[in-house]
């Protein structure tokens, strides 16, 4: 019979990295930017996937002229390995990098960690993915421009939906709910997917992940970052 994938469409994902460097830049007054790119592990068929979205996102501004990208390289989704390469590629451009458009938040606290160092945190928008504890605190402190959020709840519900509908044997509802493909790394095939929206968080509209019980206040808001959570007014 036919299979199917359930995910979250990861183009999009990378879409709304790209989209949220340009309005954290936009924000910053900055029309002009080098901007870099801190990508996932070269070996991760997802990697390749956010990066088509970022590059499709930002394909316009750069062929303008507006951003120019001064460096693109991979972080191996590692903290350390995404310091490392960030900079270089900060030192090779003297600095002169305005945005990063990050693949998760690992790797964007393994790029902020060095911005601290330079003094320039929270001046460079830097984005993530995961809405993870710690991505959620830098982007309170403002370090971060904002973090894909894929609520997995989400996941799980189109997975239970498409089993029902295979095994009931209702074909044409499962195909309704495949509302994309998915290119199969082995075969090369496009195999029928439904993808979960994945949705941009920044401060404004944090609550959700919190009131999705994906995270906890109590994680995220603990020692230096009450205040910020107060400001919010997170809850």
């Amino acid at each position: 019979g036919a299979s199917y994938y359930v995910s979250f469409d990861n183009v999009g994902v990378g879409g709304l990295m790209g989209e949220g460097l340009i309005s954290a830049l936009d924000e910053a007054g900055k029309t002009k930017a080098n901007i870099v790119y801190v990508n996932g592990a070269a070996t991760d068929n997802n990697a390749a996937l956010f990066k088509s979205g970022y590059e499709a996102a930002l394909k316009d501004k750069i062929d303008s002229g507006d951003y120019t990208l001064v460096g693109d390289q991979s972080g191996e989704w590692d903290a350390t390995k995404a310091g490392d390469v960030f900079e270089q590629m900060y030192t090779d451009n003297g600095g002169e990098v305005d945005g990063a458009v990050v693949a998760n938040d690992t790797m964007a606290g393994g790029v902020i960690a060095r911005l601290k160092a330079a003094g320039s945190a929270g001046e460079v928008p830097v984005t993530g993915q995961d809405a993870s504890v710690e991505g959620l605190q830098n982007i309170l402190l403002g370090f971060q421009a904002g973090t894909v959020y894929k609520n997995t709840d989400l996941e799980a519900d189109a997975a239970s939906q498409l089993a029902i509908a295979l095994i009931e044997g209702d074909t044409d509802a499962a195909a309704a709910l495949a509302t994309g493909s998915v290119t199969d790394p082995d075969t090369g095939e496009e195999v029928p997917s439904a993808l979960a929206t994945p949705v941009w968080v920044t401060i404004d509209n944090m609550q959700q992940v919190f009131d999705d019980g994906y995270q906890t206040v109590a994680d995220v808001c603990a020692g230096e970052v009450a205040k910020a959570c107060e400001a919010a007014g997170i809850s």
